[in-house]
């Protein structure tokens, strides 16, 4: 394993740093938070379960239609404020405000006005949120050119991003609690302000503090004057050119199996808290649930993500990912003797395995796929191309977290479960843990397989930038 210093322009200066971890938390806050209040379109604002579930599902499909776009345009944009910075600014402001209006429903309104208010501000939130998003993570890409710093980046960030996953858990509890809000609808109004403001804040401080890669050498050979029909022409090409690059492809491909797979069975342990631990008893799970999810992300953010840019620095990414993939494994079989009813503490002591999962996930594959946007600027040349492989990248990820979900409802339905009943069968239980073990193994189990040959090693990326810096003509 080849050994360097990081170069004083490869380095990451703390405060930005900071900034980016500042921009993730809110790439995390932001959907937490909607997963969360989504629930309470049924309960405080008499939400049909059809309704709620399109109200779900359409806004999906128009995320992932925009987010290759807002990519592509980034990409492409010629400013002296930077590619990325001017989207990331105006996103952040956009999406805050647009969060706060989205969820002013009035539960006095019919349900056919709130289901269109809603239908058509979760478009406008989610192009905001596209502004915001997509650039976030192409900056990323291009922050460093070092191996090394891009995982120390990713990982400081992915540890900030899970401050979120602390707070977001606690939301159902704060808004279903009467003595903090008198109804659940005022609990959602006021609570989505805070939420938004936070996030207008913290989101534009990335837009502020960081700093994009010296364009001088990286001029983008553009027309201001190109039609649509020729900007979408260009933007497919870049989406082929993209898709024959077999590096990354293995990398949308292990995060789709390890990810979805931790996806589709995120709401089993709940359940199994619930109906197994707790007898169907809600008032005796009281806050385990949330303390499960808040100490999960603690583990994550402290001492697993640093473990893992650790073994990152020491044996290369790919194995660090097949190493704490490994860990994940271990870590949910453990979940079949943690779950005990004699004594609930015993669910804590798996977490800081499963934690390896996805806090080695994307804190590598986001550090790898920096790699893999140089290794094409040198097959493809200019532009390059972060913010489409950002927006490539998560829109796998969100198609195959929409495809856990319907999945996971099919496994709930097979086995028998039915929430509405306190006492679940012994067979439903029993099928509901074995579920929650054994697809998480097998999907990281095949991720495991797909990055085995995986050849971007510490010496190729070195080779790659050194080529690329003699091409552009760089000291």
């Amino acid at each position: 394993m080849p050994t360097s210093t990081v170069k004083s322009r490869d380095k990451v200066p703390f405060v930005q740093k900071a900034a980016f971890g500042a921009g993730h938390l809110v790439n995390n806050l932001f959907p937490g938070a909607l997963g969360v209040f989504s629930f309470f379109l049924l309960t405080a604002f008499g939400m049909d379960p059809l309704y709620a579930g399109i109200l779900g599902g359409l806004p999906r499909i128009y995320d992932a239609i925009i987010d290759p776009i807002i990519g592509h345009l980034s990409d492409n944009t010629v400013s002296k404020w930077g590619r990325r910075r001017p989207f990331i600014f105006v996103g952040a402001i956009l999406s805050g405000l647009f969060f706060i209006v989205l969820w002013q429903l009035d539960p006095a309104d019919t349900q056919l006005f709130n289901f269109w208010y809603f239908l058509i501000f979760s478009l406008v939130f989610l192009t905001g949120n596209a502004l915001f998003a997509t650039p976030l993570i192409g900056l990323g890409y291009e922050m460093t050119s070092d191996y090394k710093e891009r995982t120390r980046l990713m990982g400081f960030s992915q540890t900030i991003g899970q401050i979120a996953w602390m707070i977001v858990p606690w939301f159902w509890v704060i808004i279903a609690d009467p003595s903090i809000f008198k109804t659940q609808a005022e609990g959602v109004h006021k609570l989505s302000i805070i939420v938004g403001a936070i996030c207008i804040l913290l989101g534009v401080l990335p837009a502020i503090f960081c700093r994009e890669m010296d364009q001088t050498n990286l001029e983008i050979k553009k027309q201001h004057n190109k039609k649509i029909f020729t900007e979408l022409l260009s933007l497919f090409k870049s989406i082929g050119q993209i898709s024959k690059n077999k590096s990354f492809m293995k990398l949308c491909a292990a995060t789709f199996l390890v990810f979805n797979g931790f996806q589709m069975v995120a709401s089993f342990s709940y359940f199994i808290i619930v109906f197994y631990l707790f007898k169907g008893d809600y008032g005796m799970a009281g806050t385990w649930p949330a303390w499960f999810s808040t100490i999960s992300a603690v583990f994550t953010a402290f001492l697993i993500i640093p473990i893992i840019t650790w073994m990152s620095s020491k044996f290369g990414k790919k194995n660090a990912f097949v190493i704490s993939t490994i860990l994940s494994i271990i870590g949910y079989g453990l979940k079949w003797w943690g779950f005990s009813p004699g004594n609930p503490w015993l669910m804590l002591i798996p977490v800081p395995l499963i934690a390896f999962g996805l806090g080695g996930l994307f804190t590598l594959m986001m550090s790898m796929t920096a790699d893999v946007c140089d290794l094409d600027e040198l097959e493809n040349g200019m532009p390059r191309k972060e913010g489409t492989f950002g927006a490539i990248y998560w829109w796998m990820v969100k198609l195959g977290q929409g495809i856990a979900l319907v999945l996971a409802g099919w496994v709930l339905e097979s086995i028998g479960f039915d929430a509405s009943k306190a006492i679940q069968s012994t067979e439903t239980i029993t099928n509901l843990r074995l579920f929650d073990i054994f697809i998480p193994i097998v999907t990281a189990a095949i991720a495991i397989w797909v990055m085995w040959d995986y050849n971007l090693s510490e010496e190729k990326a070195r080779e790659i930038k050194d080529q690329l810096v003699a091409r552009r003509g760089e000291l």
